[in-house]
């Protein structure tokens, strides 16, 4: 019979379940499972056989394939159990904190799941008091139907690509369109070509990666289309996947209409405005037999949203705290289903905080276990408004991950990933602000050359700077606003904003 109760649950064994369990283990975690659907550990690594992987966490050049297998090798050296080929259907009493508004859920089901089917009260017969373990409902061939109880739950379920219907493309729907994930599993996996004259929609990395993929293949690819003035991936696979190839890339552009009965015939490329509206007698015409579509990934957050967890709407992924804690006490969450990643390096960074943060959590909730004090009081005292800050943004940003601080956080860096909203070409600062609703300290700055929305950005900030008063180049500015919750601001301040 499958056990049935766990110090530390992980959804998920691709590069960020991976990680974040096996740094659990390494923290003296021990009852640790490790849940994936597919029958393999890896994920998406498993499809991604170019290399340009670890050149960052290990120092060397890796495939797909073998950055995934250095870290399932470390999982199965560890006594980590893994359980392959399974569907996690529900999660149930991951109640959020209601100290304040900032942390209230609009979803009622969070608030109320305690009433699991385990009981509130439910016990063993060693006396083992189950009410605050989080309840994963799971199905295998196997095992079948089963309930795990955990205390502490990691969220490592990735993203998903957007499809077709997502963003609306008239025409017909015939054979040829692909998403351009399903079209590298295909090639890489199956072994299967999907088409001979294709056209790429949308300049994300994995189309990028595609289209030098299918030239390698012996297709022709005839476009790669772009609905933003900018792309949406990184420079090199620009340079290395089109420039390379002499493969055009069409900028401001998009495909207004898709022909072809049983299979893709041919599509009509547009010319868009500053409004993103097709301009009229700009149409390009290709004949093709199919389409790619590389226009963006979404965090994979069904079970998150079903479980009452809050979800940012920029990111598409929970809110967490500097040590990738959701709102929910004792769930984690971490890589792709957070917010979506360049480098499977910052993945495995960022995993790595998460199993840290789980680790922490659950040693000192068997810490408490030994004395008097209530199971949640840990929680709730060091995530209140008044033990946290606020990570924020000026109108320059799109998001920030974290977006909250523990003020007593164990951490002693605070790395802080964001992504821009326009191309910055000229020398601009990346500037840190301080506020506590009266007053706001410029606490730090980092000089880039060049930012864009396709390219992650990652600021380092020291905790000790957190409480480091403005002096010097540091501006300090009085401000309206009456609130008292502290808050880090991000800012993106240009050459002509700092004079």
């Amino acid at each position: 019979m499958m056990k049935s109760v766990y110090d530390l649950t992980v959804i998920g064994a691709g590069p960020a379940g991976l990680a974040a369990a096996y740094e659990a283990w390494n923290k003296g975690i021990k009852e640790i499972l490790l849940i994936e659907r597919a029958n393999e550990t890896g994920g998406i690594l498993n499809q991604c056989i170019h290399n340009g992987f670890g050149l960052h966490y290990f120092k060397e050049e890796l495939t797909g394939p073998e950055y995934a297998e250095r870290f399932g090798e470390m999982v199965k050296s560890s006594g980590i159990k893994l359980l392959s080929g399974t569907m996690v259907l529900d999660i149930e009493n991951c109640a959020e904190l209601k100290t304040d508004t900032d942390f209230k859920t609009s979803n009622a089901r969070g608030a109320n799941s305690g009433d699991c089917k385990t009981g509130t009260d439910s016990k063993t017969n060693s006396g083992e008091n189950y009410k605050d373990y989080k309840i994963l409902n799971i199905v295998n061939p196997s095992d079948g139907y089963c309930e795990i109880k955990t205390r502490s739950l990691i969220l490592a379920m990735g993203c998903r690509e957007r499809s077709r219907g997502a963003i609306g493309i008239p025409g017909t729907r015939p054979a040829g369109i692909f998403t351009a994930g399903t079209a590298q599993r295909l090639i890489n996996c199956e072994g299967l070509m999907p088409g001979k004259k294709v056209v790429i929609l949308g300049s994300g990395d994995i189309g990028l990666i595609m289209a030098r993929r299918l030239t390698l293949s012996g297709a022709k690819v005839l476009a790669c289309v772009e609905l933003m003035p900018f792309s949406s991936g990184l420079t090199r696979n620009i340079v290395q996947c089109l420039e390379d190839f002499n493969i055009p890339l069409y900028l401001s552009h998009t495909i207004t209409n898709i022909i072809g009965k049983d299979r893709v015939e041919k599509v009509i490329v547009s010319k868009v405005d500053e409004n993103r509206k097709p301009i009229p007698g700009s149409e390009i015409e290709f004949d093709c037999d199919t389409v790619l579509l590389s226009v963006g990934l979404l965090p994979e957050n069904e079970l998150t949203k079903n479980a009452g967890i809050k979800i940012d709407r920029r990111t598409k992924g929970p809110f967490v705290f500097e040590n990738r804690e959701t709102l929910a006490p004792g769930v984690f969450a971490c890589g792709n289903v957070v917010h979506v990643h360049d480098l499977v390096d910052n993945v495995t960074k960022e995993s790595q905080i998460a199993g840290r943060g789980a680790a922490e959590y659950i040693l000192s909730k068997n810490a408490q276990s030994q004395t008097s004090d209530s199971a949640n009081q840990i929680s709730n005292s060091t995530s209140s408004s008044d033990n946290t800050i606020l990570v924020s943004t000026d109108e320059n940003v799109s998001y920030t991950v974290p977006q909250y601080i523990h003020k007593n956080t164990k951490e002693k860096v605070i790395t802080i990933f964001f992504r821009v909203k326009k191309v910055y070409k000229t020398d601009s600062v990346i500037a840190v602000y301080k506020s506590d609703g009266k007053t706001k300290t410029k606490i730090a700055s980092f000089k880039r050359e060049h930012m864009a929305p396709g390219e992650m950005e990652q600021i380092n900030i020291a905790v000790t700077q957190l409480s480091q008063e403005g002096s010097g180049d540091l501006d300090t500015h009085k401000t309206s606003d009456k609130q008292s919750r502290q808050e880090l601001i991000i800012a993106i301040e240009t050459p002509e904003e700092q004079k």
